[in-house]
C-alpha cells in the first residue's frame, strides 16, 4: 500500500532522513520507534506531504507523492494525526469532526462515521458542543483521532498518540487503535516512544536512528531484541 524508498529530506542544509525505506502493507499495523529527534514526525510529514523529499520516492497505491499537495493525499486515502493533536480549540468537537469530513460528499455515510466515531470514544458525544480546547488532554487526542477517521482513510498517520497521557488513556487509545484495524483494516503507520505499547499492538516495526531505519523485525521478535530492550523497553 504504502512504499517509501530511500528518501532523503532536509531541513534547510540540515539532513533529517537519510536513505529511508520502509514498506506497509493494506490491513497492517506498522510502528516506527526512536529517540526524539530521530526523524520519525519528518517521516510522516514526508508522507501527507507537509515536507518534499529532496530524493527517493513515496508511493501510496502505485502513485507518486512527492509532488502531490497534502489535501489531495488526504483525498486519495491518507489520513493524518499529527504530534501535540493540532485540534481547532475554538470550535467545538462537532465542527472539529465536521472538518475531518470536509472532502467527503457522500452525507449518509458521514453520518454513519459520526456515529462509529462515538461509538468508539462516547465522552465525545457528550462533549459534542463544547469547544475543542476545553477538552483534557486525553480527550482531545480521541478528538483528534476522530476527526481523522471521519476522512475514511485507508490508511492512517499517528505521531505519538501517547504524547503527555496517563497510563491508563494510554491504554485506552492503544486499544481502540487495535479494534479501528481489526474492524475496518484500516492500515495504520504509528510514530511512537513508548516502544513498548507501539510493538504490542503493531505487526511489524521499524528503529530509527539519526534518520536512518537501522533495524526491522516483527514487533514479536523487536520485543525480545536485546539492543531494543537496552535502548527503548528499559530493560
Amino acid at each position: 500500500m504504502l512504499e517509501l524508498s530511500a528518501v532523503n529530506a532536509f531541513y534547510g542544509r540540515i539532513q533529517a532522513l537519510k536513505d529511508v525505506s520502509i514498506r506497509v502493507s493494506a490491513g497492517e499495523i506498522i510502528t516506527l520507534i526512536g529517540a526524539n529527534g530521530a526523524g520519525k514526525t519528518t517521516t510522516l510529514m514526508s508522507v501527507s506531504g507537509i515536507v518534499r523529499p529532496a530524493s527517493g520516492a513515496i508511493m501510496f497505491e502505485d502513485r507518486n507523492l512527492n509532488e502531490v499537495e497534502p489535501d489531495q493525499i488526504v483525498a486519495a486515502g491518507i489520513s493524518h494525526v499529527p504530534e501535540g493533536r493540532r485540534i481547532f480549540p475554538y470550535l467545538t468537537v462537532q465542527e472539529n469532526l465536521d472538518l475531518g469530513a470536509y472532502l467527503r460528499r457522500d452525507r449518509a455515510a458521514v453520518r454513519t462515521d459520526l456515529d462509529y466515531v462515538f461509538e468508539l470514544f462516547p465522552i465525545l458525544s457528550q462533549r459534542r458542543h463544547q469547544p475543542g480546547g476545553t477538552l483534557s488532554g486525553g480527550e482531545q487526542q480521541m478528538l483528534a483521532i476522530s476527526r481523522a477517521l471521519m476522512a475514511r482513510p485507508r490508511l492512517l498517520l499517528l505521531d505519538e498518540p501517547s504524547l503527555g497521557l496517563a497510563p491508563l488513556i494510554v491504554q485506552q487509545i492503544f486499544e481502540i487503535l487495535g479494534q479501528i484495524n481489526r474492524e475496518n483494516g484500516t492500515t495504520i503507520f504509528l510514530v511512537e516512544q513508548n516502544a513498548y505499547m507501539a510493538l504490542r499492538v503493531a505487526h511489524r516495526g521499524y528503529v530509527m536512528e539519526n534518520g536512518s531505519i537501522v533495524l526491522t523485525d516483527d514487533s514479536t521478535v523487536l520485543l525480545e531484541n536485546e539492543q531494543v530492550k537496552s535502548a527503548y523497553l528499559g530493560v
